[in-house]
């Protein structure tokens, strides 16, 4: 017989004395005291609470129910109303609308009162560089300064009409070979650089083989010419983040993308028509921009490369202002690639520009650390940034000047262009190899062990809520997803959290929010300054999807949050998602602006807003599709 444990015997010994009560209140406390502990836990955890940090709002956390129900159907504004059911979406099995939803659908139109932009251009209508009154009224063009923004006031209200026979985007990676005429129709490049294989029309596609001006032999084979004539650039390692210069239809961008190189391809709006329209659409990043006579978008010491091919920058212009520009962008220790006539053609002309590239970048003290010449004839030369201040200090004549500090460094947002040398950050070293330099500390980010603390739990906390929340139930199909929008990006953590995805994303930092762009640059992603306020640089229909996070409450403060919802409207494709996380009473202004264009729209968990744009237009603007 098995000798009874003493623990065994106890529960005996209590039976035997009836303490049947005391039995049964110690399992009650126990029960109660497990439920509190597990509760207690899940709150405790990223599953619990999903709160943006102090750093980038005053928002007071807010709590999510974890259960397990479904979340809301989306509200079908009406038939003609709907977005594109490509195969696969998880909205195609919706129910069809009520009576009352339909009724407040169109009451909402109706106080509203929407109508299409009119004029030649309003199919790719881009309000503040297409502001024709201003540009007419410029003193001087000379300086690209008619390229510049020059934004309407008050901002427009009209909604951009689709082109005839716009459709669904071709899906990536397909995109970046081919896509629908109908969604671009400009012909123009194809005729206009048809011996340079940039782009081809093909029944109903254009075609881009990946050709160039400077690219003889494809793209790819000119990327292998400048990782083989300078290996230390190591693509996708050593060098992750390029800026391309006057990009084309951004063929350079596209390529670099097989070798996990991030490419911000930009160039004017100007007679290469749809240049950015044409890469866009193509999935590929790209934005509208140019350099004139103000300081572009980004943050100091961002870019690890910067490319110019054939670009028609005048760089010695106004004492070397736009070079000094991109030298206040590059890395410490970054590469600037020349890809142009001067560099190989040895006529009077090209020889007089070259002279004064030679003396203006030995006056920045860039190092020519590199040169080559193809099968082709075609040349490039690569200058390298200084890390230190040694070659700075020794000049002869210190001409260009040195900038004297300022208070905020990377404040670039309507800032005219500077003529003096920006300084180096107190930190030059180059980042952590890429992949790992996504989640290391950033060098810009400030020092002390509460930031970096913070930046930790950021990362975090994008990485539980996209998993918990954003990536299923709540209504979006992410395969049709490729061109990503952050609209309050803060350290870039959502982008990070999607890396895994076919997906890019443009970061963008609100110039009323604090500066974390360098932290993105850091990170190995791309992003730009921007007031949404304001009407962004890019072309109408280039998102898939615009995320936005407790950025609405203080806008509203500055701005009329109805001509917001009209610029994302604008910028958004049909059958493309805006997720908006926000305060409960934010959420209630934005649903009504939305049922009033008849978008779909869902409420999930009492904070986040999914709006499905359609592809209804007002005065009965649909398309044939």
């Amino acid at each position: 017989m098995a000798v009874p444990s003493s623990s065994s015997s106890s529960v005996q010994s209590l039976i035997k004395e009836r303490k049947y009560p005391f039995i049964l209140l110690s399992a009650t406390l126990l029960f109660i005291f497990l439920t509190l502990f597990l509760s207690l836990s899940g709150l405790a955890s990223p599953l619990g609470l999903y709160s943006r940090p102090q750093l980038f709002s005053s928002s007071e956390d807010l709590h999510i129910s974890t259960s397990s129900s479904s979340p809301p159907q989306p509200l079908v504004a009406s038939s003609f109303g709907s977005p594109p059911q490509p195969p696969g979406n998880n909205n195609a099995a919706s129910p069809p609308p009520s009576d009352d939803d339909r009724d407040l659908v169109r009451a909402e139109a109706a106080r509203f009162k929407w109508s299409l932009c009119k004029g030649p251009v309003a199919v790719d209508y881009i309000p503040c560089l297409d502001n024709y009154q201003a540009i007419k009224a410029l003193k001087s063009k000379r300086h690209m300064e008619h390229r510049e923004r020059h934004c309407p006031s008050p901002a427009p209200r009209c909604l951009v009409p689709f082109p005839t026979g716009y459709r669904v985007p071709v899906p990536w990676p397909k995109s970046r070979d081919m896509i629908w005429y109908d969604n671009v129709p400009h012909p123009k490049l194809v005729e206009y650089k048809k011996d340079q294989n940039w782009v081809q029309k093909k029944g109903d596609y254009l075609v881009f083989p990946g050709g160039g001006t400077q690219f003889k032999y494809g793209v790819s084979k000119y990327i292998e010419l400048i990782e083989k004539t300078l290996p230390v650039i190591e693509w996708g390692k050593h060098v992750r983040v390029v800026l391309d210069v006057g990009c084309g239809v951004a063929s350079f961008g596209g390529a670099l993308l097989d070798r996990d190189v991030i490419t911000m391809s930009f160039a004017p709006k100007d007679e290469h028509e749809a240049q950015i329209q044409f890469a866009l659409e193509r999935g590929i990043p790209a934005t509208l921009s140019v350099i004139g006579t103000q300081k572009l978008v980004f943050p100091d010491n961002a870019f690890d490369l910067i490319h110019c091919a054939r670009c028609r920058v005048h760089w010695d212009a106004s004492g070397g202002k736009p070079l000094l520009e991109l030298n206040r962008i590059m890395r410490p220790g970054g590469f600037f690639i020349w890809s142009a006539t001067p560099v190989y053609m040895n006529d009077e002309k090209h020889q007089s520009v070259w002279n004064s590239m030679v003396a203006l970048t030995k006056s920045m003290c860039w190092e020519v650390v590199a040169m080559a010449v193809d099968s082709s004839g075609v040349g490039l030369v690569i200058y390298q940034k200084p890390v230190s201040y040694s070659c700075y200090e020794t000049r002869q004549e210190r001409n260009p000047p040195l900038c004297e500090n300022q208070g905020q460094p990377n404040n670039s947002w309507y800032v005219p262009l500077s003529g003096c040398i920006s300084r180096l950050p107190v930190d030059t070293k180059w980042p952590t190899p890429w992949p790992d330099r996504l989640k290391s500390r950033p060098l810009s980010l400030s020092s002390g062990f509460e930031a970096e603390q913070l930046f930790r739990e950021d990362t975090k906390h994008w990485s539980s809520l996209i998993s918990d929340v954003y990536s299923e139930g709540i209504g979006i199909n992410w395969t049709n997803v490729r061109n990503v929008m952050d609209m309050n990006a803060g350290y870039g953590g959502f982008a990070v959290a999607l890396i895994d995805m076919p997906i890019w994303v443009m970061n963008v930092v609100p110039i009323e929010m604090q500066d974390t762009l360098s932290v993105i640059y850091d990170r190995g992603l791309i992003g730009v300054y921007h007031d949404w306020c304001e009407s962004f640089n890019t072309y109408p229909r280039t998102f898939d999807l615009l995320h936005s996070s407790f950025l609405f409450k203080n806008l509203s403060q500055r701005c009329d949050i109805v001509e917001v919802i009209v610029e994302i409207d604008r910028i958004l494709r049909p059958g493309g998602y805006l997720l908006v996380q926000d305060t409960g009473d934010t959420i209630k202004k934005l649903r009504p602006i939305l049922l009033s264009h008849f978008w779909r729209v869902t409420i999930h968990q009492e904070q986040f807003l999914i709006g499905i744009k359609g592809f209804w237009r007002p005065e009965g603007g649909t398309v044939s599709r």
